[in-house]
């Protein structure tokens, strides 16, 4: 915690969906699981941080709520279109999907005690945030064995 009482770990979180767009394409058993690792290891730390925060936190549901509010305002901030002042529908649908294939696996990877509660609370700040964002999440077992070499034909 910083000396005004924020937190600066996450500052610039945003930068995870970096490679979104690459990283939906093509979205196979194989390439999902090169994908995840490269993601892990690029990022990861983002959600050991979270983790960290939540662990030496008084308050662990208080401390939650910060992480999905940071992270839901970085978010906001980085794909917000300047002319619409708002995130466009075909960008927040490629959010969403990001959000269910790799953000929340990612939280739940880290097996910590507090991956659920902290997605729980990301979850519900998405889900409040953003239009169209109420969305689920599994872990990444559980998605990985739901590949077959195409979902529904469409990847």
């Amino acid at each position: 915690m910083t000396e005004d009482g924020g937190y600066n770990m996450l500052d610039h979180v945003e930068i995870v969906f970096e490679n979104m767009k690459p990283m939906m394409k093509k979205l196979k058993k194989k390439n999902y699981k090169i994908n995840m690792e490269e993601f892990l290891e690029t990022y990861g730390h983002y959600f050991q941080e979270m983790t960290e925060m939540t662990e030496n936190a008084e308050n662990k549901d208080a401390a939650a709520d910060e992480i999905a509010r940071i992270f839901a305002d970085c978010v906001e901030k980085k794909f917000t279109s300047p002319k619409k002042g708002k995130i466009e529908n075909v960008v927040q649908l490629d959010l969403n999907f990001f959000m269910i294939y790799y953000i929340f696996p990612a939280i739940l990877k880290t097996e910590h005690e507090d991956a659920k509660l902290i997605a729980d609370h990301i979850r519900d700040e998405w889900s409040r945030r953003f239009k169209d964002g109420d969305i689920q999440y599994t872990d990444y077992d559980s998605l990985y064995a739901a590949f077959r070499e195409k979902i529904f034909g469409i990847f």
